[in-house]
């Protein structure tokens, strides 16, 4: 096994997001994430006039932010540095090979107190679906090969934002389970999502019958939804932060307090 590959095959993904679009591409996940960014501007009350959103999908995005300047998906962005007031990075961050990359890159996009939000898919993404596969891949085959790309945990992507030198970040997730007819039905959807397996290290030639047909019992057994169909589980992490400016809060410096907590708290102070 070849370690120095990086994750993610930049190629294959982009040839998964040209299948989609010219199959018609499955984006409901796209069409909420952005509905919930559209609450999030709202609840700002700031007027953005220079957006641009980071996509291989623009159409749901534009209907929330018509006129955006529209940045492909790419391991170097094509953002103007200092030219925006809001930068979106939408459904896309997870299948980064360096995602601090791509968060300073939107940073230095925007100019200072400019808002980044990102949404992306969380590490409980398809966690049945790869459950089921590696079971049936050991159980047929006695191997296990990457299938489902490794997600980020909520916990780790709050702190990329730091690292990334955005002020004031905030992470925070949704579950979303959705129902399938079967096994099938969920794969042809995700390839329709353009979010078929795009792992440098995967498979080169078809999975065997037996291993796809092992995953879907096993997948009709161990999670059912009712009426004998499926579910699956998308996590969607949304990421906020502002691009520094002398005017945002900051953090007191410790010990510069001047009112004690017991009086705030109406407490009795009492020495340890």
């Amino acid at each position: 096994m070849n370690t120095s590959l990086p994750l993610i095959d930049s190629e294959a993904l982009a040839r998964n997001r040209a299948r989609a679009r010219a199959i018609g591409p499955a984006l409901f996940l796209h069409e909420e994430a952005a509905e919930e960014i559209a609450e999030r501007l709202a609840d700002i009350k700031r007027d953005f006039t220079a957006a641009a959103v980071i996509t291989a999908f623009p159409e749901p995005w534009l209907a929330i932010l018509p006129g955006a300047t529209i940045v492909p998906e790419a391991e170097l962005l094509d953002l103007t540095p200092g030219a925006h007031d809001l930068v979106v990075h939408a459904m896309g961050l997870h299948w980064s090979n360096d995602p601090v990359g791509q968060l300073v890159q939107s940073r230095r996009g925007l100019r200072p107190d400019g808002l980044f939000l990102g949404v992306m898919l969380g590490g409980q993404t398809l966690s049945e679906l790869r459950a089921v596969l590696a079971e049936a891949e050991v159980a047929v085959s006695g191997g296990l090969s990457p299938r489902v790309l490794p997600m980020g945990e909520i916990r780790d992507l709050g702190g990329l934002l730091q690292r990334a030198g955005f002020a004031l970040p905030v992470a925070d997730a949704s579950l979303r389970r959705v129902s399938y007819r079967d096994a099938l039905h969920l794969m042809a959807d995700l390839r329709a999502m353009g979010e078929a397996n795009a792992l440098s290290q995967r498979l080169r030639h078809a999975t065997r019958r037996a291993v796809i047909a092992a995953a879907a019992a096993r997948y009709a057994e161990a999670y059912p939804e009712g009426e004998g169909r499926i579910r699956a589980s998308f996590e969607l992490i949304y990421l906020a932060g502002w691009a520094p400016h002398e005017s945002q809060q900051k953090p007191l410096r410790p010990g510069s307090a001047v009112n004690r907590l017991a009086a705030a708290l109406g407490a009795d102070e009492t020495k340890l």
